[in-house]
Protein backbone atom coordinates (compact mmCIF):
# COMPACT_ATOMS: atom_id res chain seq x y z
CA UNK A 1 0.00 0.00 0.00
CA UNK A 2 1.48 3.36 -0.99
CA UNK A 3 1.45 6.36 1.62
CA UNK A 4 1.31 9.81 0.56
CA UNK A 5 1.21 13.11 2.54
CA UNK A 6 -2.28 14.35 3.93
CA UNK A 7 -4.02 15.95 1.76
CA UNK A 8 -4.20 19.73 2.87
CA UNK A 9 -8.20 21.06 2.73
CA UNK A 10 -8.27 25.01 2.61
CA UNK A 11 -11.28 27.02 3.94
CA UNK A 12 -12.47 29.98 1.54
CA UNK A 13 -14.02 32.73 2.47
CA UNK A 14 -17.00 31.84 -0.03
CA UNK A 15 -17.23 28.29 2.25
CA UNK A 16 -17.84 30.58 5.33
CA UNK A 17 -20.11 32.73 3.70
CA UNK A 18 -22.40 29.39 2.74
CA UNK A 19 -21.85 27.86 5.97
CA UNK A 20 -23.00 31.07 7.84
CA UNK A 21 -26.28 31.01 5.65
CA UNK A 22 -26.99 27.54 5.94
CA UNK A 23 -26.84 27.55 9.65
CA UNK A 24 -29.17 30.82 9.85
CA UNK A 25 -31.45 29.07 7.69
CA UNK A 26 -31.54 26.06 9.87
CA UNK A 27 -31.67 27.70 12.85
CA UNK A 28 -34.76 29.93 11.45
CA UNK A 29 -36.67 26.35 10.81
CA UNK A 30 -35.84 25.16 14.16
CA UNK A 31 -37.36 28.43 15.95
CA UNK A 32 -40.12 27.97 13.62
CA UNK A 33 -40.92 24.22 14.31
CA UNK A 34 -40.66 24.82 18.17
CA UNK A 35 -42.83 27.44 17.89
CA UNK A 36 -45.53 25.95 15.56
CA UNK A 37 -44.60 22.54 18.43
CA UNK A 38 -45.46 25.02 21.53
CA UNK A 39 -48.55 26.36 20.22
CA UNK A 40 -49.52 22.97 19.28
CA UNK A 41 -48.53 21.84 22.77
CA UNK A 42 -50.83 24.84 24.20
CA UNK A 43 -53.97 23.51 21.95
CA UNK A 44 -53.28 19.78 23.16
CA UNK A 45 -52.87 20.87 26.82
CA UNK A 46 -56.11 22.91 26.54
CA UNK A 47 -58.53 20.44 24.98
CA UNK A 48 -57.14 17.66 27.35
CA UNK A 49 -57.94 19.70 30.18
CA UNK A 50 -61.31 20.61 28.85
CA UNK A 51 -61.83 16.78 28.46
CA UNK A 52 -60.42 15.65 31.49
CA UNK A 53 -56.47 14.96 31.65
CA UNK A 54 -54.85 11.76 30.50
CA UNK A 55 -51.56 11.51 31.35
CA UNK A 56 -49.40 9.88 29.03
CA UNK A 57 -46.18 7.82 30.93
CA UNK A 58 -43.31 8.47 29.68
CA UNK A 59 -42.81 5.62 27.48
CA UNK A 60 -45.37 6.90 25.31
CA UNK A 61 -44.56 10.13 25.42
CA UNK A 62 -40.96 9.40 23.64
CA UNK A 63 -42.68 7.19 21.22
CA UNK A 64 -45.23 9.94 20.19
CA UNK A 65 -42.28 12.27 20.42
CA UNK A 66 -39.99 10.01 17.80
CA UNK A 67 -43.15 8.53 15.39
CA UNK A 68 -42.79 5.20 17.13
CA UNK A 69 -45.93 3.64 17.11
CA UNK A 70 -45.51 0.02 18.46
CA UNK A 71 -47.64 -2.85 17.02
CA UNK A 72 -48.85 -5.57 19.05
CA UNK A 73 -47.93 -8.93 18.19
CA UNK A 74 -49.61 -11.65 16.64
CA UNK A 75 -50.84 -14.42 18.84
CA UNK A 76 -51.24 -16.97 16.48
CA UNK A 77 -49.45 -19.83 15.13
CA UNK A 78 -48.01 -18.05 12.44
CA UNK A 79 -45.68 -16.08 14.99
CA UNK A 80 -44.85 -19.47 16.25
CA UNK A 81 -43.74 -21.39 12.37
CA UNK A 82 -40.09 -20.77 13.10
CA UNK A 83 -40.19 -23.14 16.18
CA UNK A 84 -41.97 -26.25 14.46
CA UNK A 85 -44.32 -26.52 16.88
CA UNK A 86 -46.79 -28.84 14.98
Amino acid sequence: MLRRKPTRLELKLDDIEEFESIRKDLEGRRKQREDADAAAAGEEAATAAALGSDHKSREQMINDRIGYKPQPKAGGRAAHFGTFEF
